[in-house]
């Protein structure tokens, strides 16, 4: 059985480790995002994954036919859920959910946000201002850069309150408001 506390793998390797468009379309994207490495992208791959296989299953069980209540329980947790991950809009179904792209998880990367939202000047920048420590959500420091930020928590996107970039004289705080230190 093995030790509970252990972690376990949240992701999956590629099957054909040297297929030369994945690669390189993994290298986009670890580029783009500001990624670690490739690791990172496959974790995405990983949830994207079970969102789908999640819809599939209910996809199954409607033209099943057996109960539809359960069904239609099961189609509201799931559109909820990724509605409130950030990940599907008002509107939403399960062609939506089948049709998610790996770039959506991506965004609502916290590094991702900083970056976004304009607290760094690019998203390696923005990995490290979070490893470090000058980043809070609400008030409370989040040091993951893979912290998957919810639609309610978008606006609450900071800097620390003891962190250096809040200071007003702080170089590169002037130079993201325009300022010029003489």
């Amino acid at each position: 059985m093995g030790y509970p506390g252990k972690n376990k793998k949240s992701y999956e390797t590629p099957k054909r480790p040297f297929e030369k468009t994945r690669l390189e379309e993994e290298t986009r994207l670890v580029i783009e995002y500001g990624l670690r490495n490739k690791r990172e992208v496959w974790k995405a791959q990983a949830t994207l994954r079970k969102y789908r296989t999640g819809a599939r299953e209910l996809l199954a069980l409607e033209s099943a036919s057996t109960d539809n209540e359960i069904a239609a329980r099961k189609k509201e947790q799931l559109i909820g859920h990724l509605q409130r991950v950030g990940l599907l809009g008002g509107e939403a179904g399960i062609d939506d959910v089948l049709s998610l792209r790996i770039q959506q998880p991506l965004e609502r990367r916290l590094q991702t946000q900083v970056y976004r939202l304009g607290l760094a000047r690019s998203p390696k920048q923005a990995r490290q201002m979070v490893t470090h420590g000058h980043i809070a959500i609400g008030g409370r420091r989040v040091d993951v850069p893979g912290y998957q930020v919810n639609r309610e928590e978008e606006g609450q996107i900071t800097y620390y309150g003891r962190s250096p970039f809040t200071s007003s004289d702080h170089p590169e705080l002037n130079r993201q408001l325009g300022k010029r230190r003489r």
